[in-house]
């Protein structure tokens, strides 16, 4: 299976759907925010490993605990995942912040202090 394979893309939005409703609805850690979103997933195409990209509103530390508790409950959401989704294999899940919205949303108030300026 190729990287960007039709199935492969399949996969991607399947396990994107899967991980945010387990993060949204089924994880109990008080060190995850509730305002955490997946913003993309990686599924590699041998199913082996994954990357998921999640993104938290709020400070640092909100973001540094969101990490630390979706690190400790690894397991958990690979169980989940398991059943919800039939793969051959059930990917290793390693979840990196995101930092683009914020870096959006920095950017975009730069540019309106420009424009006020002028």
């Amino acid at each position: 299976m190729r990287k960007n394979s039709l199935k492969n893309t399949r996969i991607n939005g399947e396990v994107q759907k899967v991980l945010a409703d387990v993060i949204r609805g089924e994880i109990k850690d008080p060190r995850i925010s509730s305002l955490t979103s997946v913003v993309a997933v990686e599924v590699s195409p041998d199913l082996k490993t994954c990357k998921a990209w999640i993104s938290v509103l709020g400070d640092e530390k909100a973001q540094e605990d969101t990490l630390a508790g979706l690190k400790s409950a690894e397991g958990f959401i690979k169980n989940k995942v398991a059943k919800t989704i039939n793969l051959r294999n059930t990917p290793e899940i390693t979840f990196i912040m995101d930092q683009s919205i914020a870096y959006g949303v920095s950017m975009s108030k730069k540019i309106d202090e420009v424009t006020k300026h002028d």
